[in-house]
């Protein structure tokens, strides 16, 4: 009798990360999601929404135009940017991974006040703008929830002086009700950026 062959059991491979983050103040008070207040400025430098959009490219089996291809594949974060904020007397501060609007919802929960921005203040490329008709996607939807960029937002003291690399896109309010994040005096009603536990999630 022919012995029949045993079928090998595929064996499910699993993966673990495990990241540290070792950083030195030295000496410096920290500048958190919880120091805004009314009447701070919000600005932003680094990129918005250009994640969001080389992953639209990539995603319909594109690979151009190449430099939000690369936005996506290899973000390249202002590092320098958050201790320079710092310096210059930022009230409260936070990267935009998950998403611009988000993001901005940690610093208000945080400092219990309401964010306003200003979607006239963001600039949009021209290539961006192209890519969105493309694919039949507003921009600012990237560039308000798109996140993955991880440039630098923080708010700021009114009195301040901004360099040129800071955008101003928006202002803290007196909160309402609860604190939120509001785009143009409204909330937003579509969907808000991204909770690493729970998938995307409406604002």
């Amino acid at each position: 009798k022919k012995k029949k062959k045993k079928k090998k059991k595929k064996k499910n491979k699993s993966f673990m990360v495990s990241i540290t983050a070792l950083g030195d103040l030295r000496g410096q008070e920290p500048v958190t999601r919880a120091g805004a207040q009314p009447g701070d400025l919000v600005a932003v430098t680094g990129w918005l929404g250009w994640s969001a959009a080389g992953y639209a490219v990539l995603a319909r089996g594109f690979r151009s135009p190449r430099a939000f291809v690369e936005a996506h594949r290899r973000p390249e974060p202002p590092y320098h940017a958050g201790p320079a904020a710092a310096a210059l007397g930022a009230t409260a501060m936070c990267d935009v991974s998950d998403g611009l609007i988000a993001d901005l919802g940690h610093i208000a929960e945080a400092s219990k006040v309401r964010i306003d921005i200003r979607s006239g203040a963001i600039d949009i490329p021209t290539q961006m703008n192209d890519i969105g008709q493309a694919v039949g996607v507003d921009p600012i939807q990237w560039v308000l929830t798109g996140g993955e960029d991880h440039a630098i937002v923080a708010t700021f003291p009114p009195d301040v002086k901004l360099p040129a690399r800071w955008k101003v896109i928006g202002e803290v309010l007196n909160p309402s009700a609860l604190p939120q994040v509001t785009v143009d005096g409204a909330p937003w009603t579509s969907k808000g950026g991204w909770d690493h536990f729970g998938g995307d999630i409406e604002s």
